[in-house]
């Protein structure tokens, strides 16, 4: 019960911490901070590590390598993570990368108004990372049967075919503008 009470209070500490603009160690006991981004009135993103102001696209990326950061408004110091990450998840929605349905979106939105709010959050949050956690054991039970990570071999063959592609390209490209009848054995001429 000690404990129990210890955490929550270390939690809402951590939590008014956040609110003011202090400093808050990581959750995951590291001690290490996370990041800070400032959100400015003139609604740029500041990263006060790289001392430099970011995008959307520069916070997606920090999500995707798991570096932990929290954004924090200028003004007030009130902790405005969550709208910067739905900020993200809307952009990538309307870029053409839609992961979720219209009628999925419709019922996140009727949760809000009913009884069941918590339990469809907490039921959200729980199946991304059951599903994360059986993505990663799939994963390292193909590499320990075949050898290789699939999704690392996927990545390396995309990335070879891009290159052939590009060169394919400039070389398609750089034919089309001789002139005709010419190649490279006509130079020594």
């Amino acid at each position: 019960m000690a404990t129990t009470t210890g955490r929550a209070s270390a939690t809402s500490t951590t939590r008014a911490r956040r609110a003011r603009g202090g400093a808050v160690a990581a959750v995951d006991g590291s001690g290490k901070s996370p990041r800070v981004i400032r959100k400015y009135p003139n609604r740029r993103l500041y990263d006060t590590v790289e001392s430099r102001y970011v995008t959307l696209a520069d916070i997606r990326r920090l999500v995707v390598e798991r570096i932990d950061f929290v954004v924090l408004d200028r003004k007030s110091q009130q902790d405005i993570t969550r709208s910067i990450l739905l900020q993200v998840i809307a952009e990538q929605e309307g870029g053409g990368e839609s992961l979720m349905s219209r009628d999925f979106l419709s019922q996140v939105i009727r949760s809000y108004g009913s009884g069941l709010h918590d339990f469809v959050g907490r039921y959200l949050d729980e199946s991304i990372q059951l599903f994360a956690k059986e993505q990663r054991e799939l994963r390292e039970r193909f590499k320990n049967v075949v050898g290789i990570d699939p999704l690392e071999t996927v990545t390396t063959v995309a990335q070879k075919n891009y290159q052939r592609w590009k060169s394919l390209q400039e070389e398609v490209f750089s034919r089309i503008t001789r002139p005709f009848g010419r190649d490279d054995r006509d130079k020594s001429d």
